[in-house]
């Protein structure tokens, strides 16, 4: 097959010409796709596939691929290839990808040659709804859709993070990829910041790892059920991330992300186990309580902060000294009582408290304000439960 090489810094990708039904049939759809009554099915995705089941998860989770906007997208791009006489239906390329190493003939200068083909199937990195269109305008006009011809740019031989990453950064502004499925990529794609991929690395621990008192409790892109999850990766990113960046200068000094990452995870671990075990179980992540829902959790992470600055070392013991620290701020919750629904608001007093202000008093406020001071001698104040 004809093609012709191009070099840019240290990528070499290629150029290639195909006839619409040819390339039809040498790509894979990861999605389905609409038509009038017709319908494009998926292929089977191994998995083993991590750059097709990354793809596939993003368009089965992300507003910008949900299926009603891919059926009118395709409709409307069905309409311009019928429509279009003088125009050209596909000017722009489609990018396509192989982890096949495609062998390359120069046949002068230029950069022309010949390239061979894969003996798989190409997965879509862009243009998966233009292809769409094209299947469904050949179903339709089959003598028309014979005299196109699409461009391809074609990358083979690349790592699955590079197919990742050029993936991200032709969606992720176009179609708005949700922030929380971009944290996922931080720590595989080069173009994310060092701080960036530090505190994604850091999400991903607290999420993972068997002793987190968060471990499956972030709503992150793919795998287990969205029950019981109580704060979005995106927004402890954030927190987590203030921190880092915050540190980012000590951090390096220290010795990188290498060492790093685990004293850091070791450090938010226990500052979460401390609270847990000073909140207890009747409390930590039920509904009723404000003690885990997202706003509460971001806090905490910045009270964590306060802590890691002043009293993270020795580790030894820490989790004691800090159970300590947060014990003031304990809640007990009391027995259900019945009362009349007059003298009783419809909310708990132990849901979100109502400080003596008359504001509501969230417990991660009381916290930050309680690990301020020594726990040896807590003013008498302090050591009013947040319910009061």
């Amino acid at each position: 097959m004809q093609a012709t090489q191009i070099r840019q810094k240290d990528g070499v990708f290629y150029f290639v010409n195909y006839r619409a039904k040819e390339l039809m049939a040498k790509v894979r759809f990861i999605s389905r796709f609409y038509g009038e009554g017709e319908e494009i099915t998926p292929s089977r995705i191994s998995q083993d596939d991590d750059i097709a089941q990354f793809i596939s998860k993003i368009e089965r989770n992300d507003e910008a691929f949900q299926r009603s906007l891919s059926r009118s997208k395709v409709k409307q791009l069905k309409n311009f290839y019928e429509t279009a006489v003088s125009q050209p239906p596909i000017p722009g390329t489609v990018l396509l990808f192989t982890s096949e190493r495609l062998n390359f003939r120069s046949s002068g200068e230029g950069g022309q040659g010949t390239i061979s083909e894969p003996s798989s199937k190409y997965l879509i990195i862009d243009g998966q709804h233009r292809l769409a269109a094209l299947h469904f305008y050949m179903q339709e006009r089959p003598d028309d859709a014979a005299t196109i011809n699409v461009p391809c740019i074609i990358f083979d031989a690349r790592s699955e993070d590079f197919a990742t990453e050029m993936f991200v950064i032709i969606n992720s502004t176009p179609t708005r990829i949700n922030k929380s499925h971009l944290v996922d990529l931080y720590d595989r794609v080069s173009f994310a910041a060092p701080d960036r991929k530090f505190a994604a690395r850091l999400v991903e621990k607290l999420y993972s790892e068997g002793d987190s008192p968060l471990r499956y409790r972030i709503n992150r892109l793919g795998g287990r059920s969205q029950r019981d999850k109580w704060v979005l990766q995106a927004e402890l990113f954030n927190e987590l991330h203030r921190w880092v960046r915050g540190r980012w200068r000590s951090i390096q000094l220290a010795g990188g992300s290498s060492k790093e990452v685990p004293r850091y995870y070791a450090i938010i671990r226990d500052f979460f186990k401390a609270a847990r075990a000073v909140f207890g179980d009747s409390v930590w992540g039920k509904e009723n309580f404000m003690v885990t829902k997202p706003v509460t959790i971001k806090a905490m992470v910045r009270v964590c902060a306060d802590l890691a600055r002043d009293d993270a070392e020795p580790e030894a013991g820490r989790l004691a000294r800090w159970e300590q620290r947060l014990a003031p701020i304990a809640i007990s919750p009391a027995p259900r009582v019945s009362r009349p629904p007059a003298a009783n608001p419809a909310r708990s007093p132990l849901r979100r408290p109502v400080h003596r202000s008359g504001r509501r008093r969230n417990p991660a406020h009381a916290a930050r304000f309680a690990c301020a001071r020594p726990a040896q001698a807590p003013r008498p104040s302090a050591a009013r439960s947040p319910t009061g």
